[in-house]
């Protein structure tokens, strides 16, 4: 049985800005290494703004919605206050004004899109 994204907490934090920056975010983990940054930014080419995406999760979980903004790579400190790069993608329903998530993408195993 698949668990909806709704059932679980991914992300939370600053919003993206463009470029790398620090953000003072903490996100659980922080990559400093080339394979892990390269998987992050191909990530990041799959998430067109406005793009209706489903995001499937590492743990099988999903997660749909509307990309509000192209997700950058933002320099984080993890729990322990080491330093690193992780990004998050803001996801919006335009049918649930009030409904948005913010998603780390590490936590990402693929996304799917949706056409409308």
């Amino acid at each position: 049985m698949t668990r909806s994204y709704r059932d679980a907490d991914y992300g939370q934090g600053s919003p993206n800005r463009a470029g790398v920056s620090f953000m003072g975010s903490q996100a659980q983990h922080v990559y400093t290494d080339q394979a892990s940054i390269r998987k992050l930014e191909s990530l990041i080419d799959q998430l067109p703004a406005h793009g209706h995406v489903v995001l499937v999760m590492q743990d099988g979980c999903s997660c749909d919605g509307v990309v509000s903004a192209r997700p950058n790579m933002q320099m984080c400190r993890d729990t322990d206050q080491h330093e690193g790069l992780n990004a998050q993608v803001k996801l919006q329903r335009p049918d649930v004004p009030e409904w948005n998530r913010r998603v780390w993408l590490d936590q990402v195993a693929r996304v799917e899109h949706l056409w409308v």
